[in-house]
């Protein structure tokens, strides 16, 4: 058998982004209320399910996302499921600096968190563990409560940098 060697060079932050904008992701919206009471959240598609016995899904926040601090205390959040029709919400969740509650669109989940009215599915999550891993926090939480939406929809992902769905 003949050993093949390859050169293998450093993988740079671009490429790395490059590489991870070719796996297409389910996006959601994660909200919280902070511990002042001012409701916090930033859009995601760094989510997946982490155990089913005991039901565990995670998330991973950047360290320098505007509701960081609100995300390292909380107790609780509450995970939206997006469909396309979300897309606006999506945006201005992702966006540095917006005021993210000052629309419609939102409602609250039956423990009093924020959430995305008519998201595919919702979670509500106790906070499980953090992690810190590079320039993120992984965030698990325990799912306590799920609610689903009437009828099957479909999902919005995000691929190549941009919000998209499937046809």
């Amino acid at each position: 058998m003949t050993q093949r060697t390859e050169t293998v060079r450093r993988v740079g932050s671009g490429d790395f982004r490059d590489a991870m904008a070719r796996f297409a992701a389910g996006v959601v919206v994660v909200t919280t209320v902070g511990d002042e009471g001012v409701p916090r959240g930033f859009t995601a598609s760094s989510f997946c399910s982490v155990s089913l016995n005991p039901p565990l899904v995670l998330v991973c926040l950047a360290d320098s996302a505007d509701s960081f601090a609100a995300f390292a205390s909380c107790g609780r959040f509450a995970v939206s499921v997006l469909s396309p029709e979300h897309r606006p919400l999506a945006e201005r969740f992702a966006t540095k600096g917006a005021d993210k509650f000052a629309s419609d669109g939102l409602s609250r989940t039956p423990g009093g968190l924020p959430a995305v009215a008519g998201a595919l599915a919702e979670l509500d999550c106790e906070v499980h563990a953090r992690h810190p891993a590079g320039d993120h926090v992984i965030l698990i939480g325990r799912v306590s409560g799920t609610r689903l939406s009437e009828g099957a929809g479909s999902p919005m992902v995000y691929y190549e940098r941009a919000f998209r769905y499937l046809a």
